[in-house]
């Protein structure tokens, strides 16, 4: 199935309710004309994302950098170290300083908080449509 018929999987991890809505709405079943639909895949734990990411083939994942126990700059780097060709992964920061931690947990974009709908849409596209390394917004 070509990429513009298939829906493009999206795997969202926060702890917080709010952060995964606003990534819900922001990105919302097709954030741009030009790629598929686009499906997400909540989870609020850690063990959730493992099990999840174990199960499915994603397309990309978000993880929210402030989420507790379990911060998703750790967990990006676990995935980006137990995953031969990990799909990309976008981290949620407190603050654009915190921009240089995404060095160290191989994200492929950072967005941060508070989340900017265009921001986060912009740095998933990118992600979703090509390869890029860092992409900081």
């Amino acid at each position: 199935m070509p990429q513009s018929e298939r829906i493009l999987k999206v795997l969202v991890y926060s702890d917080d309710s709010s952060v995964r809505a606003t990534v819900r709405t922001s990105l919302g079943r097709k954030p741009s004309p030009d790629i598929a639909d686009v499906e997400l895949f909540e989870c609020a734990t850690e063990p959730a994302v493992i099990a999840a990411m174990d199960k499915k083939k994603f397309d990309l994942v978000i993880l929210d950098g402030e989420a507790v126990p379990a911060g998703g700059m750790g967990v990006c780097r676990q995935l980006k170290d137990e995953i031969f060709n990990c799909p990309p992964i976008l981290v949620l920061v407190a603050r654009k300083d915190d921009r240089w931690l995404a060095t160290w947990s191989r994200a492929d974009a950072v967005v941060s908080h508070p989340i900017d709908p265009r921001a986060l849409v912009q740095a998933a596209l990118d992600l979703l449509t090509q390869n890029t390394t860092i992409s900081a917004i």
